[in-house]
């Protein structure tokens, strides 16, 4: 598979495909473009009981996984975990790298699951806050806790008890990661808050801040006051209000995916807000780039297993889950994607993997740094339309 990497290669991240269409500048984009599919599905909310597949995973022993591209380590390498999972489980695994964002997909699959028809999938892998939302509708099996033992035992406790999803009924993180500030050292000093971020005259016009609403507007939301966990409406309106004053006084370059990567490296901006996994890629080639916990504290968010409605294939997905946590399964993936690992034990087990990657706290953040983490409230129909409308109006204007 081509663009596969090791450790010590930048790559291409899964992150950096949020965004394919590059570079989101203030100028010519209107707020209409950015706006999501809309979420309203008339008659979309399924019960999961009632639109269940019979399971054919003792008879067909196959898998169908849709995930995100560059999110495993190769699948064509005997040793490697895809190789060892269907050796290990007589399972063979259709795996397609498929899912490039997460409205882009809902948008693909939307009108079947909407109305318990079958999206030709076992397992998918969608970002915590989209996870939440077909959780809600209804649309993901729940997964026998009997058979993914592993899951139970070994999850970081950081990403226990998720708002949406408490118990892990229906979700099972695959890779986490951190959303906070990197800046370039060689061009400024230590940028330690994201209010520094949003003030300081030396960076003025050197700043990105990234596309992802619930990314941004949890930091805006924390310097404002809020909770980004559980916010009002008009706690949501100082937010925005403060962000609208940012962009119309020149403090930020533009809005981005990854793409802050390229000009962050080249000196063109000194400080953004920035995904951890991009970071360590940074760092490779230019120590000067560093990754800060801000005063505000870290957003931590996750891409999930999930088993669809009409997955005929459940039993195999289970196994699948199963296996990835298991430490050094764990540990071999994180080697290579480079992304926070959400398994108890693999730290351990990456002394025999890679030792250079133990100590790396991108990837096995202290007790600390997880301390200092928070995620982005769960959010109804009428609070997704809204609040992603406005935060188009001021990315867009």
């Amino acid at each position: 598979m081509s663009g596969e990497r090791g450790p010590g290669r930048p790559p291409v991240t899964r992150r950096g495909l949020l965004r394919g269409g590059g570079v989101l500048a203030f100028a010519g984009l209107s707020a209409a473009a950015l706006k999501l599919p809309l979420f309203e599905v008339a008659g979309a909310r399924q019960d999961p009981a009632a639109c269940a597949a019979a399971d054919l995973s003792e008879a067909e022993r196959r898998l169908v996984i849709s995930n995100w591209p560059q999110y495993i380590d190769p699948r064509r390498k005997e040793e490697g975990t895809f190789q060892t999972f269907q050796r290990r489980t007589g399972i063979e695994v259709a795996y397609t790298d498929d899912v490039n964002d997460n409205a882009e997909f809902y948008a693909k699959v939307r009108n079947q699951l909407g109305s318990c028809q079958p999206i030709d999938r076992d397992l998918v892998m969608l970002t915590d806050w989209m996870a939440a939302r077909m959780i809600g509708l209804g649309w993901v099996q729940p997964l026998d806790p009997d058979r993914v033992p592993n899951l139970h035992a070994n999850l970081i406790d950081p990403l226990r008890e998720r708002q949406w999803d408490p118990d892990l009924t229906y979700h099972a993180p695959w890779q986490t990661g951190l959303t906070g500030i990197a800046y370039n050292a060689a061009k400024t000093g230590e940028v330690g808050s994201f209010e520094e971020l949003l003030t300081r005259s030396d960076l003025k016009g050197r700043v990105t801040l990234l596309t992802e609403m619930r990314d941004t507007m949890s930091f805006l939301l924390a310097v404002t006051g809020a909770d980004p966990r559980d916010f009002t409406d008009d706690q949501w309106g100082v937010a925005i209000d403060r962000l609208r004053e940012v962009v119309a006084s020149g403090q930020v370059r533009a809005f981005t995916g990854n793409d802050y990567t390229q000009d962050l490296a080249a000196g063109n901006i000194y400080a953004c807000e920035a995904w951890s996994g991009d970071v360590i890629q940074l760092q490779f080639e230019n120590p000067d780039i560093k990754f800060v916990t801000p005063e505000e504290g870290l957003v931590l968010w996750s891409d999930n297993m999930l088993v669809p409605n009409l997955a005929t294939h459940t039993a195999n997905a289970e196994q699948w889950i199963d296996y990835y946590y298991e430490p050094e399964v764990a540990a071999k993936l994180a080697a290579w994607v480079n992304y926070i690992c959400p398994v108890k034990g693999a730290r351990e087990a990456m002394e025999q993997v890679d030792p250079s990657l133990v100590d790396n706290e991108l990837i096995f953040p202290s007790d600390e740094a997880l301390a200092a983490t928070f995620d982005f409230m769960p959010l109804d129909d009428r609070q997704t339309t809204q609040y992603e409308g406005e935060f188009a109006d001021v990315t867009g204007g």
